[in-house]
């Protein structure tokens, strides 16, 4: 078995306990190690899904004809990649034999470095092809994630060297970072939000608790006194907003180049 298959294995056998490995990351030498093995040059960006974006625009300006949506900056590094590996699981839901969305969408690479993935564990694809994978995780309901991943250089065995583009499509009952609040906050400020967008509750909320069932990636919204309330742990995802049957949870952009200066945030990262 090739070592990135053995690491796969490896990974999945471990992936229960990774909220336990989180919590250890507050022992200073323990963090020391899996900063080493897992967080370095960690540069990671939940995008906030289309709809709840949509949303905010149409209220801002009336219409979101040919106004950037977050898929465009996925769409944005898949255009400009020199090549393209899609893998043919995702390991996290593998890992979890996730019930809920498809273990065959998987993780999306992009750059020189992806060139290095072993074949057995996905394919080369064209922009036509990527541009067609992201919109079908994304009609599924998967969110998400781009930026440098530490963790898949070293299991897809393609050395730190020549960074890595990834985009993880995630799952909130699978995703490898539900163990963000738990980790170290040094570590966990890895894993960020977009800039220029914020999320809040406002008085159309009822108490229901929807938004709280199974819905957050990071159990980053709980009810108190009776009324939902958001964490700083928030990555504004907009699950939430989407779930919300009261029309109760806003997602806002406060800037309006959220698109370009996430890509600025990605291109830092990767290059």
């Amino acid at each position: 078995m090739e070592p990135s298959r053995r690491f796969t294995r490896l990974l999945e056998k471990f992936f229960p306990y990774r909220f336990l490995l989180a919590k250890l990351t507050h022992i200073p030498m323990v963090r020391w190690i899996i900063t080493k093995m897992i967080f370095d040059k960690n540069n990671l960006t939940y995008l906030t899904k289309d709809s709840v974006v949509e949303v905010q625009l149409n209220k801002d300006i009336g219409s979101v004809d040919n106004i950037a949506v977050p898929s465009k900056i996925v769409e944005y590094f898949i255009e400009q990649s020199s090549y393209r590996f899609i893998m043919d699981f995702c390991i996290c839901r593998e890992s979890m034999q996730c019930k809920n969305y498809p273990i065959h969408l998987g993780c999306l690479f992009m750059g020189e470095a992806a060139k290095k993935i072993p074949d057995k564990l996905g394919h080369a694809v064209s922009k036509k092809e990527a541009l067609a994978h992201v919109k079908k995780c994304r009609k599924a309901g998967l969110v998400h994630l781009i930026g440098r991943d530490k963790l898949d250089e070293t299991w897809l065995g393609v050395g730190s060297s020549i960074p890595l583009v990834t985009v993880c499509n995630c799952c909130e009952c699978c995703c490898l970072w539900r163990m963000r609040p738990y980790l170290n906050d040094n570590l966990s400020s890895t894993i960020k939000r977009m800039p220029g967008v914020d999320i809040k509750v406002n008085d159309n909320c009822t108490g229901c608790g929807i938004c709280t069932d199974n819905v957050c990636f990071i159990n980053g919204i709980k009810l108190k006194d009776g009324k939902a309330v958001i964490s700083s742990d928030c990555v504004v995802c907009g699950r939430c907003a989407d779930a919300c049957p009261h029309n109760a949870i806003d997602v806002l952009i406060n800037d309006t180049d959220f698109i370009t200066n996430t890509i600025k945030r990605v291109k830092k990262a990767t290059n």
